[in-house]
């Protein structure tokens, strides 16, 4: 299995899409080593990754993306429940993209996940991949993306009618004890995450430009924040 672009399809290959090559070198450089530990170590504190899976429910036939997909957990996870689905996901690190491809190949699902290197603020599923999705997932990527509102933007405009944009990140916190929440926000701030405090309003205001339905949830005290937008058919 081979990483797909728009221009070359290696993973370490010049690419004329126009990705950030300062936030792919950031990106490199924070997971070169941390990609060997990443999924065993996040699984104690990514919470809600498994309910988005369970929720998602896609159609046979169904596409789904996922911006930043990193490893390619989440894909392979999804890949696993819903067999008549597809999936895709692109991701701005060539060093995450490398462990998904190990991943996706070592449990037999080369031919139905397909990963590239991508910018999540400027992308083309149907350029990239041929397709164009009936499902969205941003799982614990927003925090991490300076323009994350452009993110939102550029996922809607690539959804299907009657799509779907899937939702999971860091809370406030709110409802958590202060010391804990201090610690965390701490921690946090050493791998470069911003909990986005106000994605509920940026949410609302886009399900109103496009007339789509919004449910939002903030599990587990606040510790984080889930989202589907459903655009209209």
């Amino acid at each position: 299995m081979t990483i797909v672009s728009e221009a070359e399809t290696t993973a370490g290959a010049t690419s004329q899409v126009s990705w950030s090559n300062e936030a792919t070198h950031r990106m490199n450089r924070m997971y070169r080593w941390q990609r060997f530990i990443y999924d065993a170590t996040r699984r104690y504190y990514l919470l809600g990754r498994d309910q988005l899976i369970t929720e998602l429910n896609p159609a046979a036939g169904a596409q789904v993306l996922e911006i930043g997909c990193g490893t390619g957990r989440n894909l392979v996870q999804a890949a696993r429940r819903y067999p008549a689905a597809r999936f895709t996901g692109i991701d701005v690190s060539t060093e995450m993209l490398t462990t998904a491809l190990s991943s996706i190949k070592r449990h037999g699902l080369d031919g139905r996940i397909r990963v590239a290197h991508g910018d999540a603020t400027d992308f083309d599923p149907m350029k990239i991949f041929g397709v164009a999705p009936d499902h969205i997932v941003v799982s614990y990527a927003l925090s991490m993306i300076p323009d994350w509102q452009g993110v939102l933007d550029e996922a809607v405009t690539r959804l299907k009618p009657g799509g779907k944009l899937h939702i999971v990140d860091f809370g406030n916190q709110e409802h958590l004890p202060a010391s804990a929440r201090r610690m965390l926000q701490r921690w946090l701030a050493l791998f470069d995450v911003t909990p986005r405090s106000d994605l509920q309003d940026t949410l609302v205001t886009l399900a109103e430009r496009h007339g789509a339905q919004l449910d939002f949830m903030r599990p587990f005290r606040g510790y984080a924040q889930s989202a589907v937008l459903t655009l209209k058919k």
